[in-house]
């Protein structure tokens, strides 16, 4: 069925951090790239995918736009990925990709410049340019450089970059030592830098704005640092835990900034806006969570994924706006795959959190009718999903999962509840699952995520069976638009490949 939803890519393509922008009439995604079962972050080349703007379920690749051994700092054995990159189209009319290196899980990424390489089209081939520099030349390592954001604002090319951790909120006279061993450790700094830097009343950390010449990689201003390190500043609203980690990215609408990130609880993009570029930021609120915690209230403790990084930015298509996250699959950080969801922009400039959807950029809602891949699901949880930041968990825990060159839901146990948002019911009269595993159980479907029969509109017995079979079960007469939530009650494990919806006077 050819049809946009969630994610928005093959399932077999696996591209997280994704930097919407529109150039000409297609829509492209630059984001780094993970590897189906991966091991660790971003393990393979750029690939950067686009689709018209008139057909947003038609997404394209022309194929590897860059690799890591394009740069001099590549190193197999250490510097061997690109992370988080963000691409701009200088005045020039050229297209600029700005990146760091780190090595696996993240290792060495914060103690290296950024790097540049540029291209005559968005998705073509990129060649190395050169990394971020200082007006005398040498390379520009004050801050730790990481996920860089671009903008060219009217002429004026702005670059953005940055990490933070809480380290600056434990220091005192007695721990200063220690902490300035740490964070030279983490950040590949000198002791000697990073005692020069707290000498300031400055650090190596948080998100830093800095304009470049024309040549789209010298410093022409000084690096200023947008947003309060402590996230108990009251003035920025971040005492929930909201404040800056990772993830920059900016958008300029009418006459604001709007800075988007990933926020120090890492499973949620959050934003901040300003009337200038480079201070000023107020805190904004939360645009989304790979979890949905904090939509309408919910508690971490009852997030409905297993939640992680996540990383994106907000774009208008056609007139429209829509946030590009990523989320998890394999039970790991290190197999992400790009969602994005519709948002709306109030009159005064806010954005309201959105719950996160099997829809996506088709809107509001899916057809009533068709075959679906279970793995488009929005919600999967056995009622306590972990956080899973940097690692792969070994529990057993229903996730999106591979085999056979196929991708579909595994691990499903007692009490899984697998969610679609949103369906437009017509008339819906019977439900197909193709199932396997060694499971005996129920299987049934609910309009409410709630284990009440009255909320209940059909289920099937399932038998252990090794290879796919189809279960096809009726449904009490089902009209409107709504979710579908499926929810197991049995024994031992089963894997769901696909669902088909079938409305009653349809072949």
């Amino acid at each position: 069925m050819k049809v946009a939803m969630n994610p928005y890519l093959p399932l077999d393509v696996y591209i997280p951090d994704g930097e919407p922008h529109v150039f000409g009439d297609r829509i492209y995604v630059f984001g780094s790239h993970d590897r189906e079962n991966g091991t660790t972050f971003c393990s393979e080349p750029y690939t950067f995918w686009s689709a018209p703007l008139d057909n947003l379920c038609d997404w394209s690749c022309p194929g590897i736009s860059y690799e890591a051994k394009n740069d001099p700092l590549y190193n197999p054995d250490g510097l061997n990925a690109m992370y988080a990159p963000d691409v701009v189209m200088g005045n020039d009319g050229k297209f600029y990709l700005y990146y760091c290196m780190a090595g696996d899980f993240g290792k060495g990424g914060y103690g290296n410049p950024i790097s540049v390489a540029v291209c005559d089209t968005p998705d073509g081939k990129y060649e190395y340019l050169g990394v971020v520099k200082n007006s005398d030349g040498t390379p520009f390592m004050t801050y730790a450089n990481f996920d860089p954001a671009v903008i060219n604002d009217d002429g004026v090319i702005r670059l953005y970059s940055g990490t933070w951790y809480p380290i600056v909120e434990k220091r005192n006279i007695f721990s200063n030592g220690i902490l300035d061993r740490t964070e030279s450790i983490i950040f590949g700094k000198s002791k000697e830098h990073i005692k020069e830097l707290r000498k300031k009343g400055d650090a190596v950390y948080g998100p830093h704005h800095m304009e470049l010449c024309n040549d789209m990689m010298t410093l022409k201003t000084s690096p200023v640092r947008i947003l309060p390190l402590h996230r108990k500043n009251t003035k920025f609203n971040t005492k929930e835990g909201h404040g800056f980690f990772e993830g920059s990215s900016i958008r300029k609408i009418g006459k604001t900034y709007y800075f988007i990130y990933s926020s120090l609880n890492n499973h949620e993009l959050c934003y901040a806006t300003s009337s200038y570029p480079d201070r000023d930021f107020s805190y904004g609120g939360i645009i989304v969570s790979n979890g949905d915690i904090g939509f309408a209230g919910r508690a971490a403790k009852d997030r409905l994924n297993m939640t992680g990084t996540t990383h994106g930015s907000i774009e208008c298509i056609n007139g429209q706006w829509y946030v590009f996250y990523h989320r998890l699959t394999h039970k790991s950080d290190y197999s992400r795959q790009g969602c994005a969801e519709k948002i709306q922009i109030a009159q005064d400039g806010s954005i309201a959190q959105v719950e996160i959807t099997s829809a996506g950029l088709s809107g509001d809602v899916l057809p009533g009718e068709g075959t679906y891949p279970a793995a488009i699901c929005c919600n999967l949880t056995n009622g306590h999903m972990p956080h899973g930041s940097n690692k792969k968990l070994k529990e057993a825990l229903p996730h999106v999962g591979s085999g056979d060159g196929q991708q579909y839901i595994k691990e499903i146990t007692n009490g899984t509840w697998i969610g679609y948002k949103y369906f437009d019911f017509k008339n819906l009269e019977k439900i197909r699952l193709r199932i396997r595993g060694k499971a005996v159980g129920k299987m049934s479907a609910y309009t409410v995520m709630k284990k009440d029969e009255s909320c209940c509109i059909g289920s099937v017995h399932i038998s252990e069976h090794t290879q796919w079979t189809d279960y096809i079960f009726s449904v009490k007469n089902t009209v409107g638009i709504t979710p579908l939530y499926l929810n197991y009650q049995g024994e031992k494990e089963v894997e769901l490949l696909e669902i088909e919806l079938k409305e009653r006077g349809r072949v």
